[in-house]
């Protein structure tokens, strides 16, 4: 992609357009040597209530559960409409260790933001996380096991400092949860999700950047990862009536970063496939059909033993009722 050429000066209110001012310290767009997000199951439960077996579920839609509708249809019935517990998982926690820790350093001043100080924040935030969710002490065996698993999280944030160099870095926001709404009438739909992080240039641009503590698709597969980064991008679009320049990636499982410059065209196109998604959800819930598709990421689904697929049985299906979108 090469240099965008910004220049480090201190973002004005005026110069965002609505976007809440930061400051840009150092080449804020750099394309990076090459080229993880927060939990929003809990978004679901505000507008989801049971009366006579009834589920009402909100007309709302973000990045990851309209990916869990693509996998698998059953899975995102289980998850979303059923909300069936999951049990933890380590990986998954690993991520969101690693995003409380990258997100935490920038409350450092530039200059202190090394991976030294990266590290220190690392037992901290699992002893804060851990606070929250007790259960995810039961994901370690042993003291051994526990130490590993850090270990393999400081190594993650580690690579994280070979992508960029946070000390020339100010984001305008951190764990930003947007929403906007698109479509009218019937089929008006709610899109929301967190970013994790939103970089603005002193004219206003835009860069939308997500960490991914697995690693990069290989080449020719980045369109499902790209999807997220355009839903992100169509909201603050909507929202904001700027289209993001830039939407960046950092997957620090291999040290490669992906990035992309969305077009008005692009994200029209995301819009579309965004509806899409959502009428085969409202046609599933009418028709009470949640289909599994059987694929190899099976393997790694807490649900097996609810899915026919898998040989298990599946759970009676519940009546939903589509709400508005608030």
């Amino acid at each position: 992609m090469g240099e965008l050429g910004f220049e480090a000066v201190a973002v004005t209110e005026e110069a965002t357009a609505g976007v809440a001012p930061g400051t840009a310290d150092g080449a804020l767009f750099d394309a990076g040597p090459g080229a993880v997000g927060a939990d929003d199951s809990a978004l679901f439960d505000a507008g989801r209530e049971f009366s006579r077996g009834v589920v009402k579920l909100p007309a709302a839609l973000s990045p990851s559960r309209a990916g869990d509708f693509q996998q698998c249809p059953l899975l995102y019935r289980l998850r979303v409409v059923d909300k069936v517990p999951e049990p933890p998982n380590a990986a998954a926690t690993k991520g969101t260790l690693v995003h409380a820790v990258l997100e935490r350093l920038f409350d450092l001043p530039a200059g202190r933001r090394t991976p030294a100080e990266a590290v220190e924040l690392l037992r901290p935030q699992w002893e804060k996380l851990l606070s929250q969710r007790p259960e995810l002490g039961g994901l370690f065996a042993a003291e051994e096991e526990r130490a590993a698993w850090l270990a393999e999280a400081e190594s993650l944030l580690g690579t994280y400092f070979t992508l960029e160099d946070p000390n020339r870095l100010e984001p305008a926001q951190r764990e930003l949860f947007v929403r906007a709404p698109m479509g009218e009438g019937e089929d008006r739909l709610l899109l929301r999700g967190f970013v994790d992080r939103l970089d603005v240039a002193p004219n206003g641009l835009l860069r939308v950047v997500d960490y991914k503590t697995g690693k990069a698709p290989p080449p020719g597969y980045e369109e499902k990862t790209l999807f997220q980064m355009k839903f992100y991008a169509l909201v603050l679009w909507k929202a904001r009536g700027v289209v993001p320049k830039r939407l960046q990636l950092l997957f620090l499982g291999n040290g490669e970063v992906l990035t992309y410059d969305p077009s008005e065209a692009d994200l029209l196109a995301a819009e579309r496939k965004i509806a899409g998604i959502w009428a085969s959800i409202r046609q599933a819930a009418e028709s009470k059909q949640w289909k599994p598709k059987p694929s190899k990421l099976c393997g790694w689904c807490s649900f097996r033993e609810l899915c026919p697929a898998q040989g298990g049985v599946e759970p009676p299906v519940p009546e939903v009722r589509i709400g508005k979108a608030d």
